[in-house]
């Protein structure tokens, strides 16, 4: 294999071979500007470079090759349609549900059953004794996911660590929201002795009951003495202000519904399609919702609205945002924040909720620098602020401390996990995609 400036290249005939094609076939792809050919050393003909290749190589291996790349359809799906002015709930924008003043839980409702309730409707706030008994268990604070890998193993048996002797090993000081999340729901399963049950009646049943106990887990990271109160508060918004510690007037809940709402589904994004294979091999809600949770966890999935509140902490005021960009720039590091592959002109998902923040706490240093990286981003032609901005500006304006923007994310979301997971049971089908072999011996 050669090297053109540094790069592996294929000569013709391996890269028609790498490609499954005939070499007429490679030069008309050639000829459309479908792939480049470099010239070779010496005049021995063209030269092409393997990561070239990939993209043609993907379409002529056929739509099963294609399908688990971005952007390629992969599922069949009622509940979710992308548009340019963002997504359709059921035929339902998403931020016109947002300005009608819409509940997150009607809206949940929407999504779930294609039926948009006359009424916010009123989901049960019972206390379930094994989420009160975690709270004795686990000590303020949080570790990273990484503890996920400690307690699973314990929780999914169902052991309240009565052989532990030291709380702290579960989660210590310094936790993150999800950590507890991931935590309660395989204790919560445990505690289900239905939990089995598939049928939709009873999905949506345990779903309703689940959803805000979720929203309370999350004192079990930042203070399990908020608990009570989170699991006795009768709506996800108001479970998740009292667990986050932030107020509960009413302009606040406004603005907490409203990232719920805007969040609560995408399509078939990298959590919900984990959450639609676990719900492909019959596994139960908790179990499945723990499989999104976990894929949610990735920083190049829901973990991006902290990178833009770190970004911001580096500026530490508007004055200096043009300076951080550039310092970013300069150190060649990403910009997090910026651009949707599926929204080429703007997320449409993000001035409504930048907007709020705004108007919410004008006066707040950290949502006037968000703003500020905003301008300093536009004024290098880079695309526009994606919906993970909007969210570190609400938690800006709601003054949380940083890194509470991907659990109120993922709450949001846990709404179109159960849609897709209701979807999914119903199709009977395993999904068990292919792999193609490239390694040595590969045609």
């Amino acid at each position: 294999m050669a090297s053109t400036s540094g790069t592996a290249t294929l000569s013709s005939k391996d890269a028609a071979a790498y490609l499954g094609v005939k070499l007429q076939t490679l030069y008309a792809y050639a000829s459309r500007g479908l792939v480049k050919g470099l010239p070779g050393a010496r005049g021995r003909g063209r030269r092409y470079r393997r990561e070239d290749l990939e993209p043609l190589r993907a379409r002529s291996a056929g739509p099963a090759a294609q399908a688990m790349r971005y952007g390629d359809p992969v599922l069949e799906t009622r509940i979710v349609r992308m548009t340019p002015r963002g997504p359709e709930y059921r035929g339902r924008l998403a931020t016109d549900l947002v300005d009608d003043g819409v509940s997150f839980e009607a809206v949940a409702e929407l999504l779930w059953s294609g039926t948009l309730p006359a009424r916010a409707p009123h989901w049960p706030a019972d206390d379930p004794p094994p989420l009160r008994d975690l709270a004795r268990v686990l000590p303020r604070g949080s570790s990273p996911l990484a503890a996920l890998a400690i307690a699973l193993p314990w929780l999914a048996a169902a052991d309240p660590l009565r052989y532990d002797a030291e709380p702290a090993a579960v989660l210590p000081r310094g936790s993150s929201p999800l950590a507890a999340l991931a935590i309660a729901l395989p204790w919560l399963a445990a505690a289900d002795p239905l939990r089995y049950d598939a049928e939709p009646a009873a999905v949506l049943s345990r779903a309703r009951r689940l959803i805000p106990r979720m929203a309370a887990s999350y004192a079990l990271a930042l203070d399990a003495r908020r608990l009570p109160a989170a699991l006795n508060a009768g709506d996800p918004a108001r479970a998740l202000a009292l667990a986050l510690g932030t107020p509960t007037t009413r302009k606040a809940l406004e603005l907490l519904r409203a990232v719920l709402i805007i969040c609560a589904d995408h399509e078939l994004n990298a959590s919900t399609f984990a959450a639609r294979v676990a719900a492909s091999t019959g596994a139960d809600l908790h179990a499945c919702l723990g499989a999104a949770v976990a894929a949610f966890s990735g920083p190049r999935h829901g973990g991006a609205s902290e990178h833009v509140e770190l970004l911001a902490r580096e500026a530490g005021e508007p004055a200096r945002a043009a300076a951080a960009v550039g310092e970013r720039l300069r150190r060649g590091e990403l910009l997090p924040g910026f651009g949707h592959p599926l929204y080429r002109e703007g997320d449409p998902r993000t001035p409504p909720l930048l907007q709020r923040a705004i108007a919410y706490n004008p006066k707040s240093m950290r949502v006037r620098t968000i703003a500020a990286l905003i301008d300093a981003m536009r004024s290098t032609g880079r695309p526009p602020p994606n919906v993970d901005v909007a969210i570190a500006a609400v938690c800006a304006a709601l003054e949380l401390p940083i890194g509470m923007g991907p659990a109120i994310f993922a709450l949001g979301r846990a709404a179109g996990w159960v849609a897709h997971i209701l979807e999914q049971q119903e199709t009977r089908q395993v999904l068990r995609p292919r792999a193609r072999f490239v390694g040595e011996g590969a045609p």
